[in-house]
């Protein structure tokens, strides 16, 4: 959660390239904005709400400086306003400091300074720079910024300036942090996208690394001074790949980048002629516990079942229920599911496995996350970067992934590999025949007044079912819960009306099939509005309402295809409601903290 933004070397260009530094970053947080330049002097600005109110607030002040640090914020410790918002300063005013996470012996350390410290907001962060104050008292600004990480509990990364100091000086610790190395000037962010506008040459810092940034480099240590290593990496995806490129949203954007969201994951990976697929890693799998949390959670879902389909013991868990009752570990695979790869409670649930013995795989996006160094092996997803809150292309590759991780290692069990391995081929170009020929923003039309949506499929229809209501919910604000088909029956069928539309997702002509329409008949015999989701092989469209068509395929792949006509009704439900989709109340993109 949170963005934090900071630079070196921009001189009059300072303000302006924090700003739009925190534009980008905005899908990590955006309860409130500020900045803080030091020249000499460090001036701050604050801004409770959206980045547009800190640009106005900006308006009327005259900031200047040539080291530069900014922060947009999701609210953990106090309300959205503009005392709580970063950067937060010491009693002087002479020490700025903007955090990510959580500090959490903060109600300790407060108490500690009340008597000598005046508090003005109700976060965690602000004793930082009181602590930092106090020990300037006996070190020069870097020592002292060291000796506080000392009285420092909790996740956080922190960037700190100091008045009379040209420099920025940050630290990790559970919390991500990149550089951004140019040839004039040096950034410091909690993700890349924030200076990617300015170079694609990155150093991934690591937990309990410390660096200093002024105008002859960096330099990273940990947090006692030993000076550690800094591979210098490059970020091989354009920068205009995080704009809208002419779409009223990110997220509209990103589900129309699928089929080629899809092809990248593919890429190099399959051999249709062979009937095989190849992977840079090769794990030993004998049972594999999946671990992740939201959406990487319906796709661990989804991929627990191709592995039990293989005949191979597979189970996924919450990583946040795992991590705090783990359960035995034999000699089982445990694959970390996250976008990011910075996910709080999956790097936990994998943390936990590691110590008990066990093989990680991380199955991320993020070639230089926490997650894929920390695991055994990674498997990317290769999506390319992703601004909208809501995922999209990232969990359609997810599920395209773990299709290749269970081919490349378990096989398909009693189904045909050399057909599924075409299907899989036939997922981008079947997408782009879903994006084309959709109806999703007519069935909105129709039922966005509704109360409650329900969404119901079985197998692998059961983590799209689940998907695709927290997609509705997330982005619309309109309730809606997903199932398991069957269980309908066991007491949700109570709630089910008129005015709850029912998203049924049935693909083939199977047993499967054959009793999701039963289920489907059980609703409508109850007046629900029914909208299927189908290829047309089984007589589904007999009892629905509405239609969603997807075009025939495997039932692993078709699952992908239905999970993008779910997509594009939770976005035009959201959009015929004026929802702010890109940036949903409450949510931010990456998780970083428990």
């Amino acid at each position: 959660m949170c963005g934090i933004i900071g630079c070196v070397g921009r001189g009059d260009d300072t303000l302006d390239t924090l700003l739009d530094g925190l534009d980008t970053l905005e899908y990590r947080g955006y309860d409130s904005a500020g900045v803080a330049l030091a020249n000499g002097s460090v001036q701050t600005a604050k801004q409770a709400g959206e980045l547009d109110a800190l640009r106005e607030h900006l308006g009327d002040q005259s900031l200047s400086g040539t080291v530069g640090i900014g922060h947009t914020r999701w609210s953990t410790h106090g309300p959205p306003t503009d005392a709580n918002a970063h950067p937060h300063c010491d009693c002087t005013g002479d020490v700025a400091v903007v955090h990510n996470g959580i500090i959490e012996n903060y109600q300790e350390l407060r108490d500690e300074l009340a008597a000598d410290h005046e508090f003005l907001s109700d976060t965690d962060t602000e004793v930082i720079p009181h602590l930092i104050e106090d020990a300037l008292a006996d070190h020069e600004p870097e020592a002292a910024v060291r000796a506080t990480l000392d009285r420092l509990e909790g996740s956080f990364a922190i960037a700190v300036v100091i008045a009379g100091t040209d420099a920025i000086f940050a630290a990790r610790q559970d919390s991500p942090l990149v550089l951004g190395i140019d040839d004039d000037a040096t950034y410091l962010a909690s993700d890349v996208p924030a200076f990617r506008v300015h170079t694609d040459r990155v150093v991934y810092l690591d937990d309990g690394q410390f660096v200093r940034l002024d105008a002859d480099g960096y330099t990273v240590t940990d947090f006692d001074g030993t000076p550690r290593s800094s591979s210098v990496e490059t970020v091989d995806w354009d920068p205009e790949a995080t704009g809208k490129a002419g779409y009223d949203h990110f997220m509209l954007k990103e589900i129309h980048e699928q089929p080629r969201a899809l092809r990248q994951c593919l890429q190099g990976r399959v051999d249709e002629l062979a009937g095989e697929v190849t992977l840079d890693i090769d794990p030993e799998v004998n049972r594999v516990q999946f671990v992740a949390c939201g959406t990487s959670y319906h796709a661990a879902l989804y991929g627990a079942a191709l592995f039990r389909a293989a005949g191979v013991p597979a189970q996924a868990f919450l990583a946040h229920e795992y991590a705090i009752q783990t359960p035995p570990i034999e000699d089982d695979l445990v694959v970390a599911v996250s976008q990011s790869g910075e996910t709080a409670d999956t790097l936990a649930a994998i943390r936990e496995a590691d110590r008990r013995g066990a093989d990680t795989l991380a199955l991320t996006n993020v070639v230089g996350s926490t997650m894929a160094r920390e695991c055994t092996d990674a498997l990317f997803i290769r999506s390319g970067p992703e601004i909208g809150v809501a995922a999209s292309k990232t969990f359609s590759a997810q599920l395209t992934a773990v299709n290749l991780l269970a081919l490349a290692t378990v096989g398909a069990g009693d189904e045909d590999v050399r057909e599924l391995i075409g299907a899989l081929r036939d997922l981008p170009a079947n997408i782009q025949t879903v994006l084309d020929e959709s109806d999703a923003r007519e069935v909105a039309r129709e039922y966005v007044d509704s109360e409650s949506f329900f969404f119901i499929g079985r197998r692998y229809h059961h983590p799209v079912a689940l998907e695709g209501a927290l997609k509705l919910k997330e982005i619309s604000y309109t309730h809606a819960e997903g199932f398991a088909a069957g269980e309908l029956k066991h007491g949700t069928l109570a709630l089910v009306t008129p005015d709850t539309p029912v998203f049924a997702v049935v693909t083939g002509d199977d047993e499967a099939a054959r009793k999701t329409i039963g289920n489907v008949k059980e609703v409508e015999a109850r007046g629900a509005p029914v909208i299927a989701v189908t290829d047309g092989e089984s007589d589904v469209e007999r009892y629905a309402d509405a239609v969603l068509e997807v075009p025939s395929t495997h039932a692993r792949t078709a699952a992908v295809l239905a999970n993008v006509q779910l997509q594009l009704v939770a976005y035009h439900v959201a959009n015929e409601l004026g929802r702010s989709i890109d940036k949903p109340r409450n949510l931010a993109k990456s998780v970083t903290v428990e």
